[in-house]
């Protein structure tokens, strides 16, 4: 019973010390409350995941949306037009087999296993599509979190990196490198 009591009290507890983050984070204007809440990655990529964009949206990321739908699209209707050039092949082939030689591929192609090579060309491209598809939204969800990860990250003056060109006196001889400054 005394643990019983102790794991609701603790939960309680739990919940209202982030519920008081969460209303305090609610307070601040959106871009600051963005780069500074722990969840916006997680929350991105589950929108991204939802509808392809999204999470982009969210972190007003909108320059990636005409990529994002560009490729799903052209996927998409890659995947359509050899989908069709596939029923084609099939159905001309289906034709012949039965007899009917007045198919659209009679003057061009002459055996019936280069119909079958055709309908296999056209569908080895349409497997192609669907994997360029899942590739591109799954490219997407990665998008929107490593995205939302960057909004987060410490862009301060305290760490910079500067390449240097140093001419030394006595020996005149140039030399180049980089400079890694870290300001307390």
């Amino acid at each position: 019973m005394k643990n019983s009591l102790f794991l609701i009290f603790f939960l309680f507890f739990f919940c209202v010390s982030h519920a008081q983050d969460r209303a305090a984070l609610d307070s601040l204007p959106r871009k600051i409350r963005i780069k500074k809440d722990y969840l916006t990655p997680s929350k991105a990529a589950f929108y991204s995941a939802v509808v392809p964009g999204l999470g982009q949206i969210h972190t007003r990321r909108y320059w990636t949306l005409p990529f994002i739908y560009g490729g799903l699209g052209t996927s998409a209707y890659f995947y359509l037009y050899q989908s069709r050039e596939a029923n084609k092949y099939r159905t001309a082939y289906k034709q012949r087999i039965r007899g009917d030689f007045s198919d659209e591929f009679t003057s061009k192609i002459f055996q019936n296993s280069q119909l079958i090579k055709g309908m296999e060309f056209h569908q080895n491209y349409r497997d192609l599509s669907i994997l360029w598809f899942v590739g591109i939204y799954l490219l997407n969800i990665l998008d929107a979190n490593v995205g939302a990860h960057l909004l987060q990250f410490n862009v301060d003056d305290t760490l910079t990196f500067k390449p240097y060109f140093n001419q030394e006196n006595i020996l005149a001889d140039p030399s180049v490198g980089l400079a890694l400054q870290l300001k307390f």
